[in-house]
C-alpha cells in the first residue's frame, strides 16, 4: 500500500515563450514583453515574482538549482524586450539583476555585456523593421536602454538575411569565439543640469571616509553604471587578484560593502547606508592598479607590456570573473579624463583608448572626452563583444508565481 494517503491538488506550472542567450561574459534568460502574462507586462510585484522564479531566487542555498540561473551575478539576469515606443530607436530594452538570495529584482541600473544579445534577439524577432535589415553585411539596432534612458547602437553582422552568431572573435572570459558585435554607449555620462553629473561630487577624485574601516582616495563617476574607484594598494591588493582570492575572504567582501555603502551615500544615490542592502546592482565598486604581469584565471600569461592598468571590479557583493559591460564602460570613459584614479594608473595624460587586465584576461574599449564650460563629458564609448544563442522555447513556472 502506498504511504501516501491523501494527494493534495495543486495549481499546474504555465510556460512562457523565453530564449536563453549569452551576451558578453553573461548570460540571461530574454523575453518579448507581449510574451509575458498580461499581469507581469507591467513593472511590479508579479513581474518581479515571476522574473524570480524563472531564475530560482531566492535560494538560501545559493546555487539557483530550481531555476535558469547559475549561481553568479553574471549568470542571473533578466531581459525584457519590446519594440521600441522611442522615436529613431527599434527595440525598448529592460533589464533586471536577480538576486541569488533574496526576494528582489534590481532594475537601477544596465547590463552591458547582455547588450550585445539584445540586437540579435530584437532582429531575430520581428523588432527591428525589414526594411532596415540588409541581407548581409552589418545591420545596426537602435537600442533605448530604459532602466537609464540612454541610446546604445548595437553593430550586428548578417549572413543571407539571418544574425551570424559564428565567428573567430574571441573575448577573454568566454571559452569559445563566436562573430564580433560592436556596441556604442551614446552620452553614457549622467545628465546633470549643470552638466557635472558625471562627477556627482563635482571632483575627479574625492577622498572617502568610512568608519570603522579607514579613509580611501576614490574617483566617483557616473559613465555607463555608477562606479566608484579605489586604489588597489590602499586596500592591500596588487591588482592582480583572482575570484578565489576575494570571494573566498569574507572579511573582504564585507569590507567592500561597507566601503560601497559610504560610497554610494557620497554619490547622492542613498539617503541612508542602509538603503544599499537593497541596491544590489549599483554602484559597482572596482579597484585599480599600474600594470604587473599576471597569470589570469584560464592559465593565460598576461604581460604589462599588453595592458595600461589593471582592474578588478565587485558586482552583488562577489569579484566579477571578467568585467561587467557598464563598469567597462565606466573605466573607459575614467580613463580617459586626466587625474582620474583610473587615469593615473593607466599613466596619466589624455587618451582615446584604454586596454585593461581583468581576471580573466584583457579588454579594449574606447571613450573620447571633451570639456564644455569647464564640465568633463563623453559623447561616446565603444568595445567589441559576441552573443549567442543557447536554447530557445518555453520556460515553466508554477501558475501560482502569478498570484
Amino acid at each position: 500500500m502506498s504511504s501516501f494517503t491523501s494527494v493534495k491538488t495543486h495549481a499546474k506550472q504555465i510556460k512562457i515563450p523565453a530564449t536563453y542567450m549569452r551576451g558578453g561574459t553573461s548570460k540571461g534568460v530574454f523575453f518579448e514583453l507581449t510574451d509575458l502574462p498580461e499581469a507581469a507586462q507591467t513593472a511590479g510585484r508579479i513581474r518581479d515574482q515571476l522574473l524570480l522564479r524563472v531564475i530560482g531566487s531566492p535560494d538560501p542555498y545559493g546555487k539557483q538549482i530550481d531555476g535558469m540561473g547559475g549561481a553568479t551575478s553574471s549568470t542571473s539576469k533578466t531581459v525584457i524586450l519590446s519594440k521600441s515606443e522611442v522615436a529613431d530607436h527599434d527595440v525598448d530594452y529592460l533589464f533586471g539583476q536577480v538576486s541569488i538570495d533574496k526576494a528582489f529584482v534590481d532594475w537601477s541600473g544596465n547590463c552591458g555585456n547582455l547588450t550585445a544579445a539584445v540586437g540579435a534577439f530584437a532582429i531575430s524577432n520581428g523588432l527591428v523593421d525589414a526594411d532596415r535589415i540588409p541581407e548581409n553585411g552589418i545591420c545596426t539596432v537602435r537600442i533605448w536602454q530604459k532602466n537609464i534612458e540612454k541610446t546604445i547602437i548595437a553593430h550586428i553582422p548578417m549572413t543571407d538575411g539571418e544574425v551570424q552568431e559564428t565567428g573567430d572573435f574571441e573575448l577573454d572570459g568566454v571559452t569559445f569565439p563566436a562573430a564580433e558585435v560592436q556596441i556604442e554607449f551614446l552620452d553614457p555620462a549622467d545628465d546633470g543640469e549643470d552638466g557635472g553629473a558625471m562627477f556627482p561630487t563635482g571632483n575627479v577624485v574625492d577622498t572617502l571616509d568610512v568608519p570603522n574601516i579607514g579613509s580611501f582616495q576614490a574617483t566617483f563617476i557616473n559613465a555607463g553604471i555608477p562606479t566608484i574607484f579605489l586604489n588597489a594598494e590602499d586596500l592591500g591588493y596588487t591588482g592582480t587578484e583572482l575570484q578565489d582570492q576575494i570571494n573566498n575572504d569574507n572579511d573582504a567582501l564585507a569590507k567592500f560593502e561597507t566601503i560601497r555603502a559610504y560610497g554610494a551615500l557620497k554619490m547622492g544615490l542613498i539617503q541612508d547606508v542602509s538603503e544599499v542592502a537593497s541596491r544590489q546592482h549599483t554602484p559597482k565598486i572596482a579597484f585599480v592598479a599600474k600594470p604587473i604581469d599576471y597569470i589570469s584565471s584560464s592559465g593565460k600569461h598576461v604581460l604589462s607590456s599588453d595592458i595600461d592598468v589593471l582592474v578588478r571590479a565587485l558586482s552583488m557583493g562577489k569579484m566579477h570573473h571578467a568585467m561587467m559591460g557598464t563598469a567597462a564602460v565606466a573605466i573607459g570613459t575614467a580613463a580617459a579624463i586626466p587625474n582620474t584614479l583610473v587615469n593615473l594608473a593607466a599613466g596619466g595624460g589624455e587618451r582615446q583608448t584604454v586596454r585593461f587586465g581583468h581576471p580573466s584576461g584583457t579588454l579594449k574599449v574606447g571613450a573620447e572626452a571633451v570639456q564644455h564650460n569647464g564640465q568633463w563629458q563623453v559623447k561616446k564609448a565603444i568595445m567589441s563583444r559576441s552573443a549567442r544563442v543557447i536554447m530557445e522555447g518555453w520556460v515553466r513556472v508554477p501558475a501560482e508565481t502569478l498570484q
